[in-house]
Order: structure tokens, then C-alpha cells, then sequence
């Protein structure tokens, strides 16, 4: 866990590495995967091997399972029978199905923030014990950290490129002003309502409009300067 570094790859291929370690951490994992909460719902979902893919998209569906308890209490949840567990009545049977019969939930926290939960699944009964859990909560504990640094990083990120795109757009939208400015001596305002009028009739972007005016302009001025040259 103290190796893995934000923001050398994306949120997600950190999940997949905590779900790989979290295999490899817990005694009698045969994989795992992690699920991040957004507005209370699962959001990003990553595993270590499909049959955790395939679980946990069942609980997913179905709004229940050890890893939709885990989230919504903050607290460790889990079975060793899964497909006899009275808890979870319809996902069980469906998880025993796939001969996944123990399940350990570790709910990712920060602080009181609940960001997700760390699942572990075996194909055999009972196959987590108090050293699993201790293990695996002492696991849960850094991999919530890193989880909730590496987002952070994520929005930024995300942000910024939002941003860059706006600023783009805006200097492309200011310089397409400037041009009809030029060509018809109107102000910057009336600019403006013309190149939001081309924008209503074509039902294009506004800053769509505004670069292919850009782009013309251009086309224009190098052909004045190639005849100019000749």
C-alpha cells in the first residue's frame, strides 16, 4: 500500500491494484474488487477476477449483499455461507450460483465518510476467519487514504480540463467577435447576438460557430498572402 502512488495512472487502475493487493493481503481470498459510492450509489467498480465482476454486479442489481451493508453501516459485514445467510435472501443463492460462498466487506472510510467498500470473496465456506477480518481491516484503513487522495486528484484533474476547454472556447469566441467587429463595424455587443444568432439557426455551439469563422478568416488571410507573395 505505501508503494502506490497517485497520480501515476487513473483512479481506476488504483482500485484494481488495491483489489490485487487486498487478494494477496487477506487470508483465503480468491479475489476481490473495490466499489466506490457516488451520491450513495455504486459508481466505479473494479476486480480482481470476473466471478467478483459477476457478484458483485448481481448485489448491485439487486440492492443487497455484504458490500451494500458494509457501505451503508461504515462497519465490516460479512458470510461463510453465503447461499444460506438469512441476511441477504435473494443475492445468497445467486452468489452461491456462482459457487462464491464467503464473503468479507470492508467499508472504505475517511474520517465518518463512507467512500466505498473493499469486497473479498472465496469459493469456500468459511473461508474468512478473525484473522482475515483483522487483516483485512487493517488493509482497508491506508487503501481508504489512497482511494480518497487519488479522487481528489481525479476532480481536480478533471476540473482543470474542463476549465482549459472554457478558456478555449472563450478566446476562440473572443477572436470571432473581433472578426465580425472588423468586417462590419458593429460593436462588440451586436457581435456577439449575430454569432448567437448563427449558433440558434444552425443549432451548433456557439463555439463551434466561433471556429469555423476563426478557420475561415484564416483560409482567407493565407490566400491574400500567397497572391500578395505571387
Amino acid at each position: 500500500m505505501a508503494g502506490l502512488v497517485s497520480g501515476r495512472g487513473s483512479l481506476e487502475s488504483l482500485l484494481t491494484e488495491i483489489a490485487t493487493f487486498a487478494m494477496l493481503a487477506v487470508p483465503g481470498a480468491d479475489g476481490a474488487g473495490v466499489t466506490m459510492l457516488e451520491a450513495g450509489q455504486p459508481d466505479t467498480i473494479v476486480a480482481s477476477a470476473q466471478f467478483v465482476r459477476d457478484v458483485d454486479t448481481i448485489q448491485y442489481r439487486l440492492g443487497e449483499g455484504p458490500c451494500i451493508s458494509a457501505a451503508a453501516s461504515g462497519e465490516t459485514n460479512g458470510s461463510g455461507a453465503l447461499g444460506q445467510d438469512a441476511s441477504w435472501p435473494v443475492f445468497g443463492p445467486r452468489a452461491a450460483e456462482l459457487d462464491v460462498h464467503s464473503a468479507l466487506s470492508l467499508a472504505l472510510k475517511v474520517n465518518t465518510d463512507v467512500l466505498g467498500a473493499l469486497n473479498v470473496y472465496s469459493h469456500a465456506y468459511d473461508a474468512f476467519d478473525g484473522s482475515s477480518k483483522r487483516i483485512g481491516e487493517l488493509f482497508a484503513a491506508p487503501a481508504a487514504v489512497a482511494i480518497h487522495n487519488a479522487r481528489l486528484l481525479d476532480q481536480t484533474l478533471r476540473q482543470a480540463a474542463r476549465l482549459e476547454v472554457a478558456l478555449t472556447s472563450r478566446s476562440t469566441i473572443d477572436q470571432a467577435i473581433g472578426i465580425i467587429i472588423a468586417r462590419s463595424g458593429v460593436t462588440s455587443d451586436e457581435a456577439f447576438v449575430r454569432l448567437r444568432i448563427m449558433s440558434q439557426h444552425e443549432h451548433i455551439k456557439l463555439s463551434l460557430v466561433a471556429e469555423r469563422l476563426v478557420a475561415q478568416a484564416m483560409r482567407r488571410a493565407r490566400v491574400k498572402r500567397s497572391e500578395s507573395d505571387e
